[in-house]
């Protein structure tokens, strides 16, 4: 299924989604010739009335909320003005909505726009953020791939289907996001496929050349390599072999198992969500 409708998540709170991050989402749209929903929210507060002696504490509570709700709206509209204005400029296709929200259920609000579109692309800071959250919900209740874009001091220059590195370990989920972003890799300069080994036991009775055919038969010649993890994390092994071949995107299975009604993530997953050295494309 060829990827056509891509939905955006701009974060109008606790911080905002960057400038440059939008512009780098949309130079991702153009790239991939897709139409393109910006979704942001206005983040609402709702405290329960009270009386009795806690009534001075709960207004100025309520003071707070809503002063973070006029923020949030701010920052919401602010964020949908830049996607439309430079959206038209570059001839792009789109469309904008502004929803609401509680701010402790935006994560969950927007798993329920992300199962309506091919693609959703999360934008996350330089630092840690809420968008990490926003991204591993989205994920794993979703049903539908997510990129996530690294912090605006690691963007390049190149295309995002310059060198395409898919993080093979032969599993379900390394299986499914290949499937899943198998229109992107039709599309890319060069295709590499890297297996760690040594770091955790792999199983697999199968060669690299099924993989080979199968890619083939989509138009993909695709390198292979396996690097020994030499003593150091499947992440560290991954992110050195990104830099060394000068990867601008990353496909790999995101991995997790549910636990008191939240997901804790496998190592590489975390780390390639909390510290992205490139675009991930994730599916679970």
């Amino acid at each position: 299924m060829a990827i056509k409708d891509v939905l955006l998540s701009l974060a109008s709170y606790p911080d905002r989604t960057a400038d440059a991050s939008i512009d780098r989402a949309l130079d991702i749209a153009a790239e991939l010739g897709c139409r393109t929903t910006a979704l942001t929210f206005e983040a609402e507060f709702d405290f329960v009335r009270s009386s009795g002696a806690f009534t001075r504490m709960v207004i100025d509570l309520r003071e707070m909320a809503r002063e973070e709700s006029v923020k949030s709206s701010a920052n919401a509209k602010a964020l949908l003005s830049h996607f439309s204005e430079e959206a038209r400029r570059r001839g792009l296709e789109h469309e904008t909505v502004l929803a609401k929200s509680s701010a402790f259920t935006l994560p969950e609000a927007l798993v329920e726009h992300a199962k309506f579109h091919d693609l959703t692309i999360i934008p996350v800071q330089d630092g840690y953020g809420a968008e990490q959250w926003y991204a591993e919900t989205t994920i794993f209740g979703s049903g539908r791939p997510v990129l996530v874009l690294p912090g605006p001091s690691k963007f390049r220059p190149s295309p995002l289907l310059s060198c395409a590195v898919i993080a093979w370990d032969f599993g379900a989920p390394a299986a499914r996001a290949l499937g899943e972003a198998m229109p992107l890799l039709e599309k890319a300069g060069h295709v590499q496929l890297v297996t760690v080994r040594g770091e955790k036991h792999i199983s697999s009775k199968h060669a690299h050349r099924e993989m080979a055919q199968h890619l083939k038969a989509h138009g993909i010649e695709a390198s292979f390599r396996e690097i020994d993890a030499a003593g150091r994390s499947a992440t560290d092994a991954i992110h050195a072999f990104l830099a060394e071949v000068d990867a601008s995107l990353l496909v790999m299975g995101a991995y997790g198992h549910s636990r008191m009604r939240e997901f804790v993530l496998g190592g590489v997953t975390r780390s390639m969500l909390d510290q992205p050295a490139v675009p991930v494309f994730l599916s679970h």
